[in-house]
């Protein structure tokens, strides 16, 4: 959690815990233990601009309201976070690599600097660029806000 509070952007790799029974205690399987919904949300992060979310799972809500947006992605934009790339199930990791090299190629702006506003479209480029991958692992990164 203290990382979240000192970096404006993040990359999570790591393991993707939702669960579905309760939303709020999904979590990410963090080396010091589990970082819950409830952890990420409750402290209001100041200034955070970009979330990277390589874990399975991290848009997955509530089983009986799958369209609510109870989820690990969420909790980092709820939390502060401007833009966030999350993914809708199972991310293999060698492929997830490839997109998440592709993908901040884009993320520059043309001063060379990162711009967390150019997500979406480096998302895109990354996902076209890479076109060999299998399909469900082209569509399965999502991204949510700027």
């Amino acid at each position: 959690l203290d990382a979240l509070r000192q970096h404006h952007w993040v990359h999570l790799a790591c393991h993707g815990m939702p669960n579905r029974e309760k939303p709020f205690d999904s979590s990410f399987a963090m080396r010091n233990g589990p970082l819950t919904i409830t952890n990420i949300i409750r402290p209001r992060l100041q200034n955070q601009e970009f979330a990277f979310l390589s874990a399975c799972h991290t848009t997955v809500g509530h089983a009986s309201s799958p369209d609510e947006s109870i989820h690990l992605a969420a909790a980092m934009q709820f939390s502060g976070f401007c833009s966030v790339i999350g993914s809708m199930w199972f991310v293999d990791d060698k492929v997830v690599g490839r997109l998440a090299s592709t993908f901040y190629d884009n993320m520059v702006d043309r001063s060379g600097k990162l711009d967390c506003r150019y997500a979406a479209v480096a998302l895109h480029k990354a996902v076209k660029k890479l076109r060999s991958i299998p399909l469900e692992q082209q569509i399965v990164l999502i991204h949510i806000g700027v």
